[in-house]
């Protein structure tokens, strides 16, 4: 049977905090955590799962420190420790399952045998042009 998630590799866990409002930027558009985290250069699903790992107390303050950074939402330059603080409510809403920490080191470190997968695929496409090219320059008569 098909993995049900290869459409969506990602822990919907997370969805709740990264799909959550930091505000309004210039044009009136709402930014979400999610595009706050990819705009900064950062790996939301990745930046998620650290925070997960974090003490309610840490995860606050390292996405205080993040959306202090963020300059395209005027309203974090003055309020970013409040809407740090409710955004981890959001990431720590309950106590942290195994499915929720399974999630979290599944994000944070890739997925198990992925990277393997990928190489061998890489190394077959490799010997296959090898092949094609050893095979297509021996037959010139």
């Amino acid at each position: 049977m098909a993995d049900p998630n290869v459409l969506n590799p990602h822990p919907p866990e997370f969805d709740q905090f990264l799909y959550a409002s930091v505000g309004e930027d210039r044009n009136g558009y709402v930014v979400t955590v999610l595009s706050t985290l990819a705009r900064l250069g950062l790996d939301p699903w990745k930046e998620a799962a650290e925070l997960v790992t974090l003490e309610r107390d840490g995860a606050r303050a390292r996405l205080g420190e993040l959306l202090a950074r963020f300059r395209d939402v005027p309203a974090l330059a003055s309020d970013h420790g409040r809407i740090a603080r409710d955004l981890s409510q959001l990431l720590h809403a309950g106590p942290t399952s195994g499915a929720l920490q399974r999630a979290a080191s599944t994000v944070a470190g890739g997925r198990p045998g992925a990277s393997r997968a990928i190489w061998a695929v890489l190394t077959i496409v490799f010997l296959l042009f090898q092949m094609f090219m050893v095979g297509g320059s021996g037959s010139g008569e």
